[in-house]
């Protein structure tokens, strides 16, 4: 649309402080690292328990110390150095009681395993000084960057309306360590979309959700499909609706983000989601009431995905909290805790069960 100017990119920093890996799992493989090299940012180390794990990372990323243990990466790692904790939720707390007061982590999501367990990590955060971001990357990406850009500028008007639907067959086994979990789909997966929720609409005043497993996955205790309504009063409406065991074929997933406000709509296809992890074209459509006879939906180019360019978006904001660039740290620990909560009371609701119908 002419004249049409919208953000997609996150802001930088003008000199980024070096980073240092801890975990060199699948994550850091598909995302954290090629984001990096995207953004210019330099890391100068890494460790992970599994050696040969880290000599493969180090051979493809370049990667220029491998430390043999958390502590040797502790203590070499400078001053001015970004940990970057890439690990499951249960051993982040272990990690952190190791990182020296006043330095800067980015903890990949979850922020544990529980609301219990977010609270530790928080007071630990605290504790020690640390200047702590949880990794809640789809806030940061292109798509989503654009979508707040036109929200903020005012050109949907007031949100109405926001729903996330899922239907995808996703590969479970690519990720072995969930299948011994007791909270899968909710806690790893649409954690994401409740983030992304609260980022736009702020802390809900309540949550109905039901996660159940699916009969092609009984392995997955943890829940494989999700129904989650994030209660704002009469508006604006949030729903979220996913199932990761959609077998029949790739022609009917859907994996879609949707924003309706009273000037206009954003309908936007995430595709990392759809055929994993190929994926599939993102889209990014809107459509303005402008005072236009015939409004019509446009398509708007988005440069960069999901994966990996979220990624920089989470990091260049620590980074630039730590060197003072900004007062802003959007998915701070005090912050990402609010979505623990939420995802907390999803779980409760669940569990509860739905309302009994009367007696007719």
């Amino acid at each position: 649309m002419p004249g049409l100017h919208i953000r997609q990119t996150a802001a930088l920093p003008a000199h980024p402080p070096p980073i240092v890996s801890i975990g060199l799992g699948g994550i850091v493989h598909d995302a954290h690292y090629p984001a990096y090299q995207i953004a210019g940012f330099d890391v100068v180390g890494g460790y992970d328990i599994d050696r040969e794990r880290a000599a493969m990372m180090r051979a493809k990323f370049a990667i220029p110390t491998l430390y043999d243990s958390l502590a040797q990466a502790v203590e070499q790692a400078s001053e001015r150095a970004i940990f970057d904790i890439a690990v499951p939720g249960a051993a982040i707390a272990d990690i952190l009681r190791q990182i020296p007061r006043g330095r800067a982590v980015l903890i990949q999501k979850p922020m544990g395993e529980d609301l219990a367990e977010a609270r530790a990590i928080r007071q630990l955060c605290r504790e020690r000084q640390l200047t702590a971001a949880v990794n809640f990357q789809l806030r940061f990406a292109p798509f989503i960057i654009a979508a707040r850009d036109m929200i903020s500028q005012g050109l949907l008007g007031e949100l109405n309306d926001m729903e996330v639907r899922v239907q995808v067959e996703t590969p479970w086994h690519l990720w072995p360590f969930l299948a011994a979990l007791p909270r899968v789909e909710i806690l790893y997966h649409s954690i994401h979309y409740v983030d992304l929720a609260r980022s736009f609409c702020g802390r809900p005043r309540g949550v109905y959700a039901k996660t159940m497993s699916h009969p092609s996955a009984p392995e997955l205790r943890g829940g494989a499909r999700s129904t989650i309504i994030l209660d704002y009063g009469d508006n604006p409406r949030v729903n979220i609706m996913t199932n990761h065991s959609h077998t029949y074929g790739p022609e009917k997933q859907e994996s879609s983000i949707k924003f309706e406000g009273s000037r206009g709509a954003i309908q936007i296809r995430a595709g990392l989601n759809m055929n994993y992890p190929q994926g599939a074209p993102d889209r990014f459509e809107y459509i303005l009431l402008d005072g236009a006879e015939r409004p019509r939906w446009r398509t708007l180019d988005i440069a960069g995905s999901w994966f990996p360019e979220a990624f920089i978006g989470t990091m260049a904001s620590l980074m630039r909290r730590t060197l003072g660039e900004t007062d802003e740290l959007p998915t701070s620990v005090e912050d990402a805790i609010e979505t623990m909560a939420t995802v907390e009371a999803a779980y409760q609701s669940s569990a509860s069960g739905a309302t009994p119908l009367p007696a007719v």
